[in-house]
């Protein structure tokens, strides 16, 4: 096992990458096989990575199954967050922040990852028919009869994260951050520095448009980009325009453009953790070899300057999932039609 650099989501210290599971099982068209997945999964432990990231959405469950089949026999390795509330209720994507829910949610979890404890459990979204001190609530009794260790809130407002606080210190917050998008700049940030809480960065090369991996609309069947509209025509190809640019930077530094933006993430902050995720295990090797990297201050600023004003168009989520998200919008961010 290699050793990385380590970060801290509150109590707890992880590789200042680690990797979200979520492509393993779900969301870009047909997924790899479950031996396919098992030997990524234990690539990244081989090289230091020490935070997996997966969640009971991902796959209808099939992704912590397939963490529980693969894993296990080296749970002292790393550690291990998932989430709850957000999944698949009646065959439909739905939110269930009820503490009844929850606590089930958590105990079906616990029987597919093959384990009786996740070090980091998250409100993957608030449901807003639920006061979020209660939703905390039923996850601080989790915590009292040893089933998670550190709770953790995804894609909420600061105001909401300040009210969880309240009930129960919140370790790490999970929201998209990248480059090209920046929603926790608005106040998340600010907060997570002020209450000590850590931040962990999902979609860090942005759904693979900062990865080189996206040049037109093509999508796979089932590739949740095809409901996103800046990853849609005509969005796309102005947002490449900004990527291009991008991509020749990373040349011009002697990196790969997934290692730019990781970079880029590790410089915001000593306690911002991406979590890129994959199916390739050579992308994987390369996605952790950017913890080396350190970028001088005028990179940074050529990078900011890069995705500034309207160099990036279109909403990040579809209107349906967007009702989803408590996240603060950036200035005049567009959001997607009924």
């Amino acid at each position: 096992m290699t050793n990385l650099p380590e970060r801290a989501l509150g109590s707890l210290k992880v590789s200042a990458i680690g990797l979200g599971c979520m492509n393993l099982s779900h969301a870009y068209g047909l997924p790899p096989s479950s031996e396919e997945g098992g030997r990524l999964l234990n690539r990244a432990l081989d090289l230091g990575v020490t935070l997996l990231d997966t969640a009971a959405l991902y796959g209808g469950g099939s992704n912590e199954t397939l963490l529980g089949a693969s894993v296990m026999h080296r749970r002292r390795e790393f550690t291990l967050a998932s989430k709850c509330v957000l999944g698949m209720y009646d065959g439909k994507r739905g939110l269930d922040g009820s503490p009844g829910a929850i606590a089930q949610t958590l105990d079906e979890a616990l029987v597919r990852l093959r384990t009786d404890h996740i070090d980091l459990y998250y409100l993957h979204r608030l449901d807003r028919r639920v006061p979020i001190e209660e939703s905390v609530g039923a996850l601080v009794r989790a915590k009292e009869a040893g089933k998670i260790g550190a709770i953790g809130l995804s894609e909420m407002s600061a105001a909401t994260i300040a009210r969880a606080h309240a009930v129960h210190p919140i370790a790490a917050v999970q929201s998209e951050y990248s480059p090209m998008g920046r929603n926790p700049e608005v106040a998340v940030l600010e907060t997570c520095a002020r209450l000590g809480i850590g931040f962990v960065a999902f979609s860090p090369v942005a759904r693979g448009m900062l990865a080189a991996s996206v040049r037109d609309d093509a999508y796979a069947p089932g590739d949740i980009r095809m409901s996103m509209p800046r990853f849609r025509q005509p969005n796309l190809a102005h947002n490449l325009i900004a990527v291009q640019a991008f991509e020749a930077l990373a040349a011009e530094t002697g990196c790969t453009p997934a290692q730019l933006a990781l970079a880029w993430l590790l410089a915001r902050g000593d306690t911002i953790v991406p979590i890129p995720g994959t199916r390739s295990i050579a992308h994987l090797e390369e996605n952790v070899a950017a913890a080396a990297i350190v970028l001088e201050p005028a990179t940074i600023a050529q990078i900011d300057g890069m995705f500034a004003g309207d160099a990036i168009r279109g909403a990040r989520y579809a209107a349906s999932a967007q009702a989803q998200v408590d996240t603060e919008l950036l200035p005049d961010e567009e959001l997607a039609a009924d």
